[in-house]
This record gives C-alpha cells, structure tokens and sequence, in this order.
C-alpha cells in the first residue's frame, strides 16, 4: 500500500467510498440465494370439484334504456311513459329496498328526455343510479 505525500496545494480526496455498496449488494445476493429455492417449491393441491350454479339475479341492477327515438325499456321490456317507468319502479323498490339501476342512453338521445327518465327514477325513489358507457 502506497501513500501520496500530502502537498499544501492538492484540493480534498473526492474518490467515492465504494464499500458500502459492495456490502449492500452482497446482502442481497445472500437474501436471493436463500429466497430462490422457497420460490420453486409449491404445494400441490386436489381441489374440490362442484357443480355450476347460476348467478342471483335478485341482487341484479335494473337495466334502464333510453333509445334514440326516446323509447323507454326496463329490463329490456318497452314501458309506455314516465308514468308508467315510475309506477314500475316502485314495485321493483317495494321488492328489493336496495336495488340498484343502470342507465343506458343512446349518444343520439336529446338531453332533456334523459334528464325527464332520471327526474322519474328519483321520484320512484331509487337512489343508486349508474350511468353506463363504452370505451373507446
């Protein structure tokens, strides 16, 4: 090991101290090598095999549509005006108090018919309402 004579006019040692860094990565090439082997290793497992069930359809949001034309479905069924939206709303609230909806508007629908179906679905006294779009 050699030393530099230490002159007045020589400005500080900036070598950057490397130890650390080799320690650092020595720790964690250690870590990895213990770790690696428990990654491979897996428990196999016969699962139990059941019969298909279909989906609750009670806990299911009503589907609300409004076409282009204006024509109002639920449920895919035509319904005749906000009147009669309304009145069947209540009777699917008085079956299922926490029943969401989902409206679906054509892009081409006016605004102000969208907004008449969303004025009767609160008054029916629905509350959950989810505005359904398509991505792009």
């Amino acid at each position: 090991m050699a030393f530099k004579p230490q002159s007045g006019d020589e400005g500080a040692i900036s070598d950057i101290n490397v130890t650390p860094l080799v320690d650092v990565m020595l720790v964690l090439v250690i870590i990895l090598l213990v770790t690696a082997p428990l990654l491979t290793q897996s428990v196999h497992v016969t699962l139990p095999k059941t019969a298909a069930t279909t989906a609750d359809t009670k806990d299911q949001p009503l589907q609300l549509g409004v076409d282009a034309e204006g024509l109002i479905t639920l449920n895919k069924q035509p319904i005749a005006g906000l009147t009669a939206l309304e009145t069947a709303l209540k009777d699917e609230l008085a079956r299922n108090p926490e029943i969401g909806l989902h409206l679906y508007a054509d892009q081409g629908v006016v605004y102000a018919k969208v907004a008449e179906t969303m004025a009767a679905v609160q008054h029916a006294g629905i509350a959950k309402i989810a505005f359904v779009t398509m991505e792009q």
